[in-house]
């Protein structure tokens, strides 16, 4: 893999990398270093990418893995005034807040899927799980947002 085509990947998976960042970590520091040291150890890593058209699924993977590593590093409650807002409001608030209250085990393959656009089997490559149990998780958080939309 040369230097031109990863550049060009990177580029390409930019937005979706940070969102998918910031499904996670909600604080936008936390997603940029996060970010960094995925591209970081993905290009150190670069070689032992087999298959190049699963350069999106496996930069994923990478930065699941960093976002997890911020987790531990940083566990520590922020109250909610001292979150940053946003460029750009929700275009559905109650979803939004929905969305938030979903355990990360739900919300996670949720966003891979609908947000950005990942297969069952994509997903489950990069969260290590059976395709059945991304299914079942995303099946559970449908259910689970329902519910909470309906009580609203």
């Amino acid at each position: 893999m040369d230097k031109l085509f990863f550049t060009r990947e990177i580029e390409t998976c930019a937005d979706r990398m940070y969102r998918i960042a910031y499904t996670l970590l909600h604080c936008n520091a936390d997603c940029e270093d996060a970010l960094q040291e995925a591209v970081l150890k993905a290009w150190e890593k670069r070689e032992t990418l087999r298959d190049h058209q699963r350069f999106a699924a496996w930069l994923t993977r990478i930065l699941i893995n960093e976002c997890r590593n911020v987790q531990r590093k940083r566990r520590r409650m922020v109250p909610l005034d001292s979150l940053p807002e946003s460029a750009a409001s929700p275009p559905d608030p109650d979803l939004s807040f929905a969305l938030q209250a979903l355990p990360e085990r739900f919300r996670l393959p949720l966003m891979l899927q609908y947000a950005e656009g990942f297969s069952h089997q994509e997903i489950a490559g990069m969260l290590r799980l059976p395709p059945s149990t991304v299914r079942g998780r995303i099946a559970r958080a449908k259910l689970q947002l329902r519910k909470e939309l309906e009580a609203q």
